[in-house]
């Protein structure tokens, strides 16, 4: 789910670093609900128990040095053990929290509330109705270059600010998503507001995808003089 934010309401949330990425003259602020499986390092197997969860974060979208990527405001992780090795490795705004997924036929039902770290209350319980393949793009729904569904989904970088003035870049990998229409049937949620965004209409945009395998590579610090352009 996404919603128009003006830019200049975002600009005091994120680093000097990074610029906002806009697309028809408006920021874009998602509210990403998924479910992971498989989580684990290349050299070691699935743990059952621990390499499966919910998580749910809250996103804008920006540009370093000139690419483009992710800049992710909050993201909120049905297994603690998750939280807290992100917190520390990958530096980003984790928060622990319980959430659970419903599926029937169409319909899918989404429920998450934040258990720690403050700000607390930020909870969302979503409803959507799953429809068709999205229109007039690949045989799976893949989004087109030049298209507002491009921009949100396709996006291979991520950057995090590692220590004011220090961004680093992470880079992930997978096939294009296959993506469905979907129309929002419920939307009660505070994790928009919580990560200091008010929303007040609903979703400009909702779009679903059944998924695809996603291999993450480390993160890089981005030395200075590079964002400078020297």
């Amino acid at each position: 789910m996404h919603w128009r934010v003006p830019a200049v309401e975002l600009r005091p949330l994120l680093p000097a670093e990074v610029e906002i990425d806009e697309w028809d003259g408006s920021a874009w602020v998602g509210l990403v609900l998924f479910h992971m499986t498989g989580v684990r390092p290349w050299w070691f197997p699935a743990i059952p128990g621990v390499s499966e969860f919910h998580e749910t974060n809250v996103r804008t979208y920006v540009t370093c040095n000139g690419e483009p990527g992710v800049w992710f405001l909050s993201l909120d992780a049905a297994k603690s053990l998750a939280v807290r090795v992100a917190r520390w490795r990958w530096r980003l705004n984790y928060f622990f929290a319980e959430m659970s997924i419903a599926r029937r036929e169409s319909l899918i039902e989404y429920r998450s509330q934040r258990l720690w770290p403050d700000p607390i209350p930020a909870n969302a319980d979503v409803a959507s109705e799953i429809g068709d393949w999205l229109p007039g793009g690949g045989p799976h729904g893949e989004a087109v270059p030049g298209t507002l569904e491009f921009f949100l989904a396709e996006r291979y970088l991520l950057f995090t600010e590692l220590s004011p003035g220090r961004i680093a870049r992470g880079q992930v990998h997978h096939s294009p998503y296959p993506l469905k229409t979907a129309k929002l049937l419920r939307c009660d949620q505070s994790l928009v507001s919580a990560a200091g965004i008010k929303v007040t209409n609903p979703p400009a945009h909702v779009l679903f995808s059944p998924g695809v395998t996603v291999d993450i590579f480390p993160l890089r610090a981005i030395h200075p003089t590079m964002l400078l352009g020297q």
